[in-house]
């Protein structure tokens, strides 16, 4: 006995329902819900098989039958068969970042709000990894007469910036020849590189030292965050589905969501292909043991990738998830300079 297209057909048809509902699907409700021409014995055999054959579990105080973690990974793996995914949202999720700062954390945790919104699940999203990005622009703006803002522009499509205070009134005029020395000296370096070259910088601009040191305490505390940004959204949206009804299941994944370091790895483990799906026990977490992960990469102009997550229950609509994200793949990588039109393609 093996999976065939009928009971494939019956098991979608239950996984679809369930996904909706939370409810133990019967046999009589897939005879009554879903046009396929089968009686409900004959429904509730094949149910019994793919019971025996791990795909259908069965709650004790119900006579219906659940999705399987086995069952949902067929299913999902069935989605990701089908080929390239449809930009789900495309205009909504455009929208959302027209006219928005550049800034990386700002950016971060508004895609977060806006994948969980979409999804009403939980989103994490995680900033670029790899090589350090190379700075591409500097310019000083007054902001007071006493205070400039440092914006540093970097090849990822990264902003960073940061006001420097000076005790004598500054003139936009100087500041824009500093800006142009600071580029022409730092195009090209990373941000340690930069730090290291300040001093020099330094001593052959005197008249501008007081700023030129405020601009170098900006790049050191930069390149000194040892914590990387994560974005959460949507916490509270678990709360809302029956699975985390219990207390201390609720409570256990609460505080999960509170360890960020330990959460950016669990999101982290990326695979090599555009989704990468873990489903309950394939999570390796056991406050996870009900969850599902959806996770994806997005990338910057130099070539770096950042991912983005999606956490919801094992009946999550897979569809919609995969479908979100990559758009929101798609935005991501065209904000921070790569320009891609294509969307993300399955391998």
């Amino acid at each position: 006995m093996g999976m065939d297209e009928r009971k494939f057909r019956i098991l979608q048809a239950i996984i679809d329902d369930y996904i909706l509902t939370a409810v133990p699907v019967g046999s009589r409700t897939i005879s009554k819900k879903y046009d396929m021409g089968l009686s409900s014995a004959t429904i509730r055999n094949e149910m019994s098989d793919l019971e025996e054959l791990g795909y259908l579990d069965q709650p004790h105080v119900s006579a219906g039958r659940v999705p399987s973690a086995k069952a949902y990974r067929l299913y999902v793996d069935q989605l990701l068969k089908a080929g390239r995914l449809r930009a789900d949202n495309e205009l909504a999720v455009r929208d959302h970042f027209l006219g928005r700062t550049r800034q990386l954390e700002e950016v971060m945790d508004h895609a977060a709000q806006v994948l969980s919104s979409l999804t009403n699940y939980t989103a994490v999203v995680l900033p670029p990894t790899g090589t350090q990005p190379r700075i591409r622009n500097i310019q000083l703006v007054s902001v007071s007469d006493n205070a400039a803002l440092a914006v540093i522009v970097t090849d990822a499509g990264v902003v960073r910036d940061a006001v420097i205070r000076v005790s004598e009134e500054l003139d936009q005029d100087a500041l824009y020849s500093v800006s142009r020395t600071l580029t022409g000296e730092l195009a090209g370096k990373t941000l340690s590189e930069a730090v290291e070259r300040m001093p020099e910088i330094i001593r052959g601009m005197q008249n501008q030292a007081e700023l030129l040191e405020g601009f170098g305490d900006v790049m050191s505390t930069q390149q000194q965050a040892n914590h990387p940004h994560v974005a959460i959204g949507g916490t509270s949206n678990m709360l809302s589905y029956p699975e985390y009804a219990d207390m201390e299941k609720a409570r256990s994944f609460l505080s999960l969501m509170e360890t960020r370091d330990r959460l950016a790895d669990i999101i982290g483990q990326q695979g090599e292909m555009s989704f990468t799906v873990r489903i309950g026990p394939e999570t390796g977490v056991p406050e996870m043991a009900d969850c599902s992960i959806v996770t994806a990469t997005y990338t910057t102009g130099n070539g770096q990738q950042g991912t983005i997550g999606v956490i919801g229950p094992t009946r999550m609509q897979y569809s919609r998830v995969l479908e979100v994200m990559n758009t929101m793949g798609r935005q991501l990588s065209e904000l921070f300079g790569t320009g891609e039109d294509e969307p993300l393609k399955l391998e």
